[in-house]
């Protein structure tokens, strides 16, 4: 499996531990989300419609060498808040290549299944696939000659 090594700390951890552990740990990373900037909006956003709480993403790719992630997720949606810290303190300032190498199926080497209904682990991957998407859409820029 190919992670940054910030995400892979954070499978880690949360490997090291019981399943009542591991739920605390999720809950713990849903108080470490950090805010927006002030430049952001959520109506400027992507929504994650996977998400059973809505929950608003946004990729800033200009500078392929240190990917900027921003995640808009409610209080009251602690699984959903925490599904999104993991991404953030896993992903942001990785590369567009080390993003892009990730695996969806990553979601499953957090051990969450017995803790997590599958719906909600369905939101983080549906929350992956749209970072990755974003991070290939801003490497293809505008279209040159030959290119589609």
């Amino acid at each position: 499996m190919t992670l940054t090594p910030a995400l892979q700390e954070i499978v880690d951890d949360f490997a090291a531990l019981g399943d009542p552990d591991r739920a605390t740990l999720l809950l713990e990373f849903a108080d470490e989300l950090p805010d927006l900037p002030a430049h952001l909006e959520t109506a400027a956003m992507e929504p994650v419609p996977e998400c059973q709480s809505p929950i608003f993403l946004s990729v800033d790719a200009a500078d392929p060498s240190a990917v900027r992630l921003y995640f808009s997720a409610p209080r009251e949606a602690p699984t959903t808040r925490g599904f999104a810290a993991i991404l953030h303190q896993g992903l942001d300032g990785a590369s567009a290549e080390q993003i892009a190498a990730v695996p969806l199926d990553f979601v499953a080497d957090l051990h969450l299944a017995s803790v997590v209904s599958p719906l909600r682990l369905r939101g983080m991957t549906g929350m992956l696939t749209r970072i990755q998407r974003q991070v290939a859409a801003a490497g293809r820029g505008p279209a040159q000659p030959g290119r589609p």
